[in-house]
């Protein structure tokens, strides 16, 4: 890495069997991770509703700040629903096979200046998302608010 990467860390500690303290190097809440049951009590998300979360906020982040460039007085909220399709490989061991994004905006696509440059170009800005998509497919859909597909990779 050169000078000039940006290092993102965490840290975790044990809490009980499956359950982890996770401190983020930044600051802010510290988060419970967990298993789901039978493994862990699920007393926090797991590691790969975390990887979804991941993935979607960079998503949703992405396109927040190619819309807002172009429209500076966005109104409502965007919203993301991210999910992980979870199978097993030809080793038969689990793992992340997929992660499905999709992204709703707040208003019909009429409403947004320059939509279409927009759309083609917003997540090539997401760090998380591109990086994770070199090993696992990440696919992902744009809605706007009156139901239309705008966008399905």
């Amino acid at each position: 890495m050169s000078p000039e990467d940006a290092v993102q860390g965490v840290t975790l500690v044990q809490q009980e069997r499956f359950c982890f303290e996770i401190r983020f190097g930044t600051g802010g809440p510290v988060w419970l991770g967990d298993e789901s049951p039978p493994l862990g009590q699920g007393k926090g998300p797991t590691p790969a509703q975390l990887l979804v979360a991941a993935v979607s906020s960079c998503l949703a982040d992405a396109l927040y700040f190619a819309l807002h460039k172009f429209n500076p007085d966005l109104e409502g909220a965007l919203r993301a629903e991210g999910q992980a399709g979870i199978g097993r490989n030809p080793a038969g061991r689990l793992r992340v096979l997929e992660i499905r994004v999709a992204l709703h905006l707040p208003q019909a696509a009429a409403r947004y200046a320059h939509l279409d440059r927009t759309l083609g170009q917003f997540e090539e800005f997401c760090t998380v998302g591109r990086s994770v998509a070199q090993g696992i497919p990440v696919r992902m859909t744009v809605v706007d608010a009156a139901g239309a597909v705008l966008k399905a990779v």
